[in-house]
């Protein structure tokens, strides 16, 4: 008996050990990155097309006050795992990323690692995007931020119940769900849908809140793009594909591609009806972009698979 308790405990030992090599956090050295000259323009579109201001700028109350170039962070962002707080990406050296190395911001955007601390963050940061770019987006995307001005002050921790407060979990969550690379174009399709789906699936990160979530917080992919519960549980996140935008408002009028590159425009519907919530914050970032990006969203989107989601719930009378 007592030989059969030494072999479990060993055994035990061994799977404990096993999963903790395999959970190291992934690093991007630096001798990885060649030589680069960043490209500020770029990085600019790279910082609308991603939203960043909608999440790292200090909240205000009115979202017209808001500084777009003050990313001090702080806005809390609700789950069924917790409260996330937004951390500052200003320049700050202390507070913010200002002392951060190239390797390290495309570490954090690649494997979702901090090397500044040797642990994982949480896809609360939607890493599981920003995989898909493309490393000379990424480069651009921080040497604009660089530019941007220092914000002091450092953001108070995440607000979180055991056990998703072990970061070290993270580490199996990525080995289940990030799996991805940087997005290759696909021959068969034209120059402005491979620029629409690089923008939608890697920079834009708009899957991660137009797709259903399994139990661990996982996109489900079957159902990508199909809608779903809003992240923080307030609300409902629509259905862009097809079978989700064949019909707008009382009149169904459909939506076509050049409705779809208006909206991301003005945020006015075909049914005449504004962008509002979350929504209202990605129009404030689409409307910066190019008419040529829009519109490669616009053809993207607009070929997107018809997917049924689940069910929203009936609207109240």
């Amino acid at each position: 008996m007592r030989k059969l308790a030494l072999s479990a405990a060993a055994i035990a030992v061994a799977i404990a050990l096993m999963l903790w090599w395999l959970t190291v956090p992934a690093i991007v050295p630096a001798a990885a990155l060649p030589p680069y000259t960043p490209d500020l323009g770029n990085g600019r579109t790279m910082f609308n097309a991603g939203g960043c201001a909608s999440c790292h700028a200090a909240p205000d109350e009115n979202p017209d006050n808001i500084d777009r170039t003050r990313l001090g962070g702080g806005l809390a962002l609700k789950s069924p795992f917790g409260t996330f707080y937004v951390p500052n990406i200003s320049s700050d050296p202390n507070d913010g990323i200002g002392a951060w190395s190239e390797a390290d911001f495309v570490t954090a955007l690649s494997k979702g690692t901090s090397t500044r601390r040797g642990r994982h963050l949480y896809p609360a940061f939607p890493y599981t995007s920003y995989q898909k770019m493309q490393l000379a987006d990424v480069r651009d995307l921080f040497a604009y931020l660089k530019t941007l001005p220092p914000v002091a002050g450092r953001v108070r921790r995440h607000d979180l119940p055991f056990p998703f407060n072990i970061r070290r979990l993270v580490g199996l969550w990525k080995l289940l769900f990030l799996h991805g690379a940087p997005l290759t174009p696909d021959p068969a399709q034209s120059p402005q849908w491979n620029r629409g789906a690089y923008l939608v699936n890697g920079p834009g990160h708009c899957a991660e809140c137009h797709s259903p979530r399994n139990a661990l917080g996982a996109i489900i992919d079957s159902q990508r793009f199909a809608g779903g519960p809003a992240p923080d549980g307030k609300g409902w996140v629509p259905n862009v594909t097809p079978a989700g935008l064949q019909h707008s408002g009382d009149d169904d009028s459909a939506w076509k591609e050049k409705d779809v590159a208006s909206y991301l425009s003005d945020g006015m519907s075909p049914a005449g009806d504004y962008a509002g919530a979350a929504m209202a914050e990605v129009i404030r970032n689409t409307a910066l972009l190019s008419a040529d990006d829009r519109a490669a969203i616009a053809s993207y989107i607009a070929a997107l698979p018809p997917r049924q989601g689940p069910k929203p719930p009936e609207k109240k009378r």
